[in-house]
């Protein structure tokens, strides 16, 4: 499941998150949860969650920074990259052996931040246009916030892209990369496995090119509304997931 959106709003639980992970742990059904949202570590998310009421262990949190940090390994062992972001990024880099440089980096990689430079960004601009590949740890262009929409990774990569010529790779939601690797991670299948989400154009999508059952919520983003312009659907739109407790054996029983 995704968190934004879905178990928390800002700093405040969703009405009925804490009785719906109750239930699933009382029927020792594994979940995880899934945030593009690289600001923070797992460690600190699930500080922020047991704040919120919810207690979530940090091998229960995905986020997109380790997403990113386990492609990059992958792809280039021992790297180095220059990092717009925050500390759950840079942690989950320093974690794999990355340098974090400015000096001719492999990489230039976009992250979440609340306060984005233009400093910092004119010198991933540059840094593209010098060859470094261009990595962004989502495509999310927006994220809510109490005022409303904050811009997030996805538009200032639009900024990066429309300056240099170059996209990005997106490792988040919807790459199916992200997907995979938690099922690996809880030991599922898509078969077996559904995804519970706020946003059609990242949560939903992300769980049918995966071939998993997908629940919209209208907690964050999303409104039934906003559903209609998309030309695929999810399996079931709810208000929350308040309605999917006493529902967990079988949430599409009663649709």
């Amino acid at each position: 499941m995704d968190m934004d959106g879905v178990l928390v709003r800002e700093e405040h639980p969703v009405p009925g998150a804490d009785a719906f992970l109750d239930e699933l742990r009382a029927a020792d059904t594994p979940f995880i949860v899934l945030t593009n949202n690289s600001i923070r570590t797992p460690r600190d998310l699930r500080a922020r969650l047991s704040q919120s009421g919810l207690d979530i262990p940090e091998e229960s949190i995905w986020t997109s920074a380790l997403a990113t940090a386990t492609f990059l390994r992958n792809q280039r062992p021992g790297g180095s990259a220059y990092v717009v972001g925050e500390s759950g990024l840079t942690t989950a880099l320093h974690e794999i052996g990355y340098v974090l440089t400015d000096n001719d980096p492999d990489y230039v990689v976009l992250g979440e931040t609340r306060t984005y430079s233009f400093e910092a960004i004119t010198t991933a601009i540059r840094l593209v246009e010098r060859g470094a590949r261009f990595i962004a740890t989502n495509p999310d262009a927006t994220g809510p916030s109490r005022e409303g929409s904050l811009p997030a990774t996805g538009s200032v990569a639009a900024l990066i892209t429309r300056a240099t010529g170059r996209e990005p790779y997106y490792v988040g939601k919807p790459n199916p990369l992200m997907m995979r690797s938690a099922l690996r991670s809880i030991g599922a299948h898509s078969e077996h496995t559904l995804m519970i989400g706020d946003r059609m154009d990242t949560d939903v999508v992300s769980g049918l090119e995966a071939g998993l059952q997908t629940i919209l919520v209208l907690t964050g983003i999303s409104t039934r509304a906003s559903v209609e312009l998309f030309p695929y659907r999810p399996t079931l739109v709810i208000d929350s997931v308040a309605d999917l407790v006493g529902r967990t054996g079988d949430p599409f029983a009663a649709t």
